[in-house]
């Protein structure tokens, strides 16, 4: 579907993304700076949400907010590994680029065109932060996510808006996506190999 929105634009996904012989070294290392730009202010967010949440209690909260037990199934390792290979990695190969292409061009270079920056950055943050809301656990968690995942857009934006390039900030974003789906695929890895125990 998003490569059929650039299709009728008249542009291929490459070039959307901005690859260019030459130059996916420099942009290897603008994404890794990205990855730090981003991450501060995302991380920052998170822990004053739940501080302004929870107060003296938040370092408790931290425990429990990203996470329900009652919800989560218990499974054997091998079956895991299954799901996680099957979900896991297609989400990490696909993801990053999809939602850029998505938020940070299609979406933000459309909305600019007709309203202007500002309300293209704005807009496409909050949309951003509102597809985030399902992936936590609580409703706390959502309240969290919404608001971190908004001004992890609302920079990401304003980087590619200033820097005119999209695929650093897919780099950036993809590094996040396989450090934080990596632990599905290893550890029913390191409990097949015993390495660790079955829970």
């Amino acid at each position: 579907m998003v490569r059929k929105f650039y299709r009728d634009e008249g542009m291929s996904l490459s070039a959307a993304l901005g690859i260019q012989k030459g130059r996916i070294g420099r942009d290897v290392l603008w994404g890794l700076l990205w990855l730090f730009v981003l991450n501060v202010p995302f991380m920052a967010v998170v822990a004053g949400t739940v501080f302004a949440l929870y107060g003296s209690d938040a370092p408790s909260a931290f425990a429990t907010i990203f996470f329900d037990p009652e919800s989560s199934v218990q499974m054997e390792p091998a079956l895991l590994l299954v799901v996680s290979l099957v979900a896991v990695v297609p989400f990490m190969l696909i993801n990053a680029p999809t939602e850029e292409l998505v938020f940070r061009g299609y979406g933000l270079d459309g909305i600019a065109s007709r309203w202007g920056g500002a309300a293209a950055i704005l807009a496409t943050s909050l949309l951003f932060g509102a597809q985030h809301i399902l992936f936590a656990a609580t409703v706390p968690g959502m309240l969290v996510y919404f608001i971190a995942f908004t001004v992890w857009g609302l920079c990401s934006a304003i980087i590619v808006r200033k820097q005119g390039r999209l695929l650093p900030v897919v780099i950036a974003h993809w590094i996040v996506n396989i450090m934080m789906s990596s632990p599905a695929i290893i550890l029913p890895i390191l409990q097949l190999t015993g390495v660790i125990p079955v829970f």
